[in-house]
């Protein structure tokens, strides 16, 4: 369902803007600019609401996190949600409103430890398999800007995407180091964070698949 055209979106976007990374900025600046301090960077490739960066920036105050979203009323949420809590948690979380597609004009060469694909679009129609984020088209773009070693954490409601997505890891040469097919009940759940969607959807008693994936 398409969300609803923020009021003032434009404006509330711009109220956040000290934690927004600017998309023309990024060609010529490196993303640790934007960060009062350089640590690893961990980067969320549509981000929703916010509450998987925002708690996740909180929890691990020793890496950067960028949060990248598509749609910018969406993007004006998790922007808000993290302002209400920006003086209470490290200076170590950014915004990017952008796509995927641009992944690797944004961000520089081995620039990225982990990388984290949260339920996203499955794309479940015939003909749309390139638009998955975990077609091997991403895939490439992905390892382009990854440091050597440096992982992918896959999240989804969606069965058919997840085994989709396992074959496209297979097929580009990339190791699966651990898999499951209910994370809930997994020994990773103790160190989940969950994010909105996942949230709603695992309180009806839908599994969640997950997958770490190394470069």
């Amino acid at each position: 369902m398409r969300m609803r055209k923020k009021k003032h979106g434009a404006e509330r976007i711009a109220a956040c803007n000290e934690i927004l990374i600017p998309s023309e900025a990024l060609p010529t600046t490196d993303p640790q600019a934007f960060f009062s301090e350089e640590k690893p960077l961990h980067l969320e490739i549509g981000c929703g609401k916010g509450d998987f960066a925002v708690g996740m920036a909180a929890k691990y105050p020793q890496y950067n996190w960028i949060a990248m979203e598509r749609v910018s009323d969406v993007a004006c949420i998790a922007l808000e949600k993290a302002m209400v809590n920006k003086d209470s948690r490290p200076d170590n979380l950014r915004f990017l409103i952008g796509d995927a597609r641009n992944v690797a004009e944004w961000f520089p060469a081995s620039s990225i430890d982990c990388l984290y694909l949260n339920f996203s679009d499955p794309w479940p129609k015939k003909g749309y398999a390139k638009r998955r984020l975990t077609h091997e088209g991403f895939l490439k773009l992905y390892q382009s800007v990854m440091k050597p070693g440096g992982m992918l954490k896959l999240k989804t409601d969606n069965e058919g995407l997840f085994d989709f997505s396992l074959e496209q890891f297979a097929a580009c040469g990339l190791t699966v180091e651990w898999q499951t097919r209910d994370l809930h009940h997994s020994e990773k759940n103790a160190d989940n964070v969950m994010t909105e969607y996942e949230r709603n959807f695992s309180s009806m008693g839908q599994v969640i698949y997950s997958a770490w994936v190394r470069f």
